[in-house]
């Protein structure tokens, strides 16, 4: 048969149904290997899930901190699922060995490796996170220009709440490399606030007022007691800085703290007639006249 000068030859349509029907008998024999593949897979998950539970409850028990506890029993379930996935291989195709198929991930895994050196360097770095714990889940940390509430230490990083009510996700190999400030890593937590007075004023008189005004304040303990310090003689008074410790640390109450020794402070400096000077500029403007009188003149 020929179109235009061209010939075409006759399609075979009993060679086409020969192969049509060699696929779907070829998908019949292999039916039973899938059916059973699958149903091995599916046995290896919910091996993984009862292992996982076993894994976080005796880690519970040990007194591990609950990101351990669930980076454990995730890394147990994805290796059995993992070696599921192998085994449900080896079924649905025979003529896949182990021996193969672990010659063909030792090739692949180095490029694998390459192109998620990240990712494992992220799960290293969680995974070293939550055994040497330098934080934990409900600490309050600073790290570059974020601070806020440690709220989840995943595998791959951990999620920051900020005092905005916001989510910080901040890589695990950032945090494991980087400087970190942990706020609460202690029960106790010192702050400071800045304090000017006059020169015509007693340093003694000072002190004595402000430590007896914020030492009767909630929320500011007496070990360590609260000091006043002078820190520098100014162009226009003399700079104080006043220090005192809360209980517990945590950013609420440290901003609620300098808002009740600033208040406190003021009223107490009032009380004693000391003042808190503020800055003066004096200003001297030259008489222009005289001076081109003077130019005149010459």
């Amino acid at each position: 048969m020929s179109f235009f000068g061209v010939r075409y030859e006759t399609a075979d349509f009993g060679d086409v149904l020969d192969r049509v029907q060699g696929i779907f008998t070829d998908l019949f024999l292999a039916l039973p290997n899938v059916i059973l593949g699958v149903l091995a897979f599916v046995i290896f998950w919910g091996i993984s899930w009862l292992v996982a539970k076993l894994v976080r409850s005796a880690a519970r028990r040990a007194g591990q901190p609950r990101g351990l506890q669930v980076v454990l029993s995730r890394l147990v379930a994805w290796s059995i699922l993992a070696f599921g996935l192998l085994v449900a291989l080896t079924i649905i195709f025979p003529t896949i060995t182990p021996a193969s198929l672990f010659g063909t991930l030792g090739v692949s895994g180095v490029v694998i490796g390459f192109a998620f050196r990240d990712i494992f360097q992220n799960l290293l770095s969680g995974i070293l996170i939550l055994f040497t714990r330098p934080f934990r889940i409900g600490d309050q940390i600073v790290s570059s220009d974020h601070e806020g509430e440690v709220i989840d230490i995943q595998v791959r990083a951990t999620r920051v709440r900020t005092y905005d009510n916001r989510v910080v996700v901040i890589p695990n190999s950032q945090l494991y490399t980087e400087r970190v400030v942990v706020n609460t890593a202690f029960d106790k937590r010192r702050l400071s606030v800045a304090v000017g007075i006059g020169y015509d004023d007693s340093i003694a008189d000072a002190r004595a007022a402000i430590v007896d005004a914020i030492t009767a304040l909630p929320g500011i303990i007496d070990d360590p007691a609260p000091t006043v310090l002078v820190t520098s003689l100014g162009d226009f008074s003399v700079n104080l800085e006043v220090r005192f410790w809360i209980n517990p640390p945590n950013r609420r109450e440290a901003v609620e703290a300098q808002d009740q020794v600033l208040e406190a402070i003021k009223k107490a400096l009032g009380d004693a007639n000391i003042e808190i000077p503020f800055p003066i500029q004096q200003l001297k403007i030259e008489d222009g006249s005289a001076r081109t009188r003077e130019s005149d003149a010459e």
